[in-house]
């Protein structure tokens, strides 16, 4: 019989299960409080009865992440993870330090079908949802690795965060619970490529999550060329779909544009884009493009980059150009994941 993902489960959750067991209501409390805490197994409950701990390891796992590679930054604090889960396939996470405190940015799946072609985590495909659990051990890896509070959570990782749409609700709920890490939901960033009918879905669970909207192209025409998931949902169903996000929460959304050299980097990219946010609760966020060795895209100069941020200033839109955080240990997502599979590690 395949265990229960015991740290998946909420409080009430838990309950039921060891309800069915005959087993006190007390105890599920107790064994809730140790899992928040990050414990690794059933023998670090050191208040329940060593017959319970033997009885919970019978039914239950607790999955977590092993460090498999870490890498430190020369030029700045951040600190890159490859981990291992317990089917031995492997994620990515990154932990950056801010001027406000530490974030993590965590992985949603193993691998992506978004298939994205400036993105390394998609390359070879989806190959499996991470239940909450395994979202939920990164950021708490994070924390005990580097012996800091993490503060702020982005969903920016492997993977597309709605496209495992339950068990990224199941990691909000849990991870934002004053038993456990306690982290505010207005601290953590969903990011999605634009699966519309999830934004819509996200929307009516009323989390006031900062929605981060994977854009890179202002038209179709380019859009349809880098990311697969405009054919479904084209660029003014996403964006019809973002006002309505904004106008239901009044909670601002961040778009992402990763600015590819000679691709969507124009004045008349810039322009057009302009018009299509202007009147929107949002922000901009410029990532000069990160070269991944699978396809020719190249970031423009920095020139090039302080041109586009200055002419969307310009024309209204709060823009700003993303800080490079650990270039020089391939902190973009996927790039280690891949690496390591290549190398056979």
């Amino acid at each position: 019989m395949e265990k229960i993902d015991i740290k998946s489960l909420n409080i009430t959750e838990l309950e039921e299960k060891l309800s069915e067991l005959n087993l006190p209501k007390f105890r599920a409390k107790q064994i809730y409080l140790w899992l928040r805490k990050g414990v690794e197994s059933f023998d670090e409950m050191s208040n329940l009865p060593k017959n319970l701990r033997e009885t919970l390891c019978n039914i239950f796992e607790i999955r977590g992440v092993k460090i498999k590679k870490r890498l430190e930054s020369k030029v700045d604090d951040t600190v890159k993870y490859l981990y291992e889960l317990y089917d031995g396939e492997c994620i990515e996470s990154v932990v950056m330090k801010y001027h406000h405190g530490y974030t993590v940015c965590i992985s949603s799946q193993v691998g992506c079908r978004m298939g994205c072609s400036f993105c390394a985590s998609g390359i070879d495909g989806l190959f499996r949802n991470l239940t909450a659990s395994e979202m939920l051990a990164q950021v708490e890896m994070a924390g005990k690795d580097n012996s800091v509070r993490i503060s702020n959570v982005v969903m920016m990782g492997m993977g597309e965060p709605l496209d495992n749409f339950e068990n990224t609700v199941r990691f909000l709920k849990l991870v934002s619970d004053e038993q456990g890490l306690n982290i505010g939901l207005r601290h953590i960033s969903v990011s999605t490529s634009g699966v519309v009918p999830k934004i819509y879905s996200l929307m009516e669970t009323g989390f006031p999550v900062t929605l981060s909207i994977s854009l890179h192209a202002p038209t179709n025409e380019i859009r349809d060329k880098i990311m697969k998931v405009n054919h479904a949902y084209p660029v003014e169903m996403l964006l019809k779909a973002c006002r309505d996000y904004t106008e239901n929460t009044r909670r601002r959304i961040s778009f992402e544009y990763a600015l590819i050299s000679g691709v969507n980097d124009t004045d008349e990219c810039a322009d057009i884009l302009a018009k299509k946010l202007r009147g929107m609760l949002c922000h901009l966020n410029l990532i000069p493009a990160n070269p991944v060795k699978e396809n020719s895209f190249s970031r423009p100069n920095d020139n090039k980059v302080h041109r586009f941020c200055e002419l969307m200033k310009s024309k209204g839109i709060n823009t700003t150009v993303r800080r490079t955080l650990g270039g020089d240990i391939d902190a973009s997502c996927g790039q280690l994941r891949r690496k390591s599979r290549e190398e056979g590690l």
